[in-house]
């Protein structure tokens, strides 16, 4: 694969990732995903292809715990994101997990997500 542009870079890098990054169900793998004005993260067992949880700031309920200029395009908002889905993976008895920055940095809204996550209880 020729690296022409920032995208193609990117799934390079994701797919050099993805060799090691594998979900199970005893340590599903978090995955981030963002856009300029929102951010969304899935946590999935790859072993059977599912979902286990997710949440984005585009849910209605994530909407509503934002505060003082959160929204789905800042750190703020990121971190309000990370802080859901560990509270949703706490339910479900999920601990542990694998993070999967999809090709990007670890910086700025993906360190957010990761660092609410880990402060709501999850380890990784």
């Amino acid at each position: 694969m020729r690296i022409k542009t920032k995208r193609d870079r990117r799934r390079r890098i994701r797919l050099r990732q993805r060799k090691r990054i594998h979900g199970t169900p005893l340590r599903p793998r978090l995955a981030v995903s963002r856009s300029l004005a929102h951010i969304c993260v899935q946590v999935i067992d790859d072993e059977a292809g599912r979902t286990l949880a997710w949440a984005s700031s585009h849910e209605a309920s994530v909407r509503a715990r934002f505060e003082d200029g959160a929204r789905g395009g800042n750190k703020l908002g990121a971190s309000v994101v990370g802080r859901v889905v560990a509270e949703r993976l706490l339910e479900r008895g999920v601990r542990q997990v694998v993070f999967d920055r999809g090709g990007r940095l670890y910086h700025g809204r993906v360190r957010s997500v990761a660092e609410a996550a880990r402060e709501a209880g999850l380890e990784f």
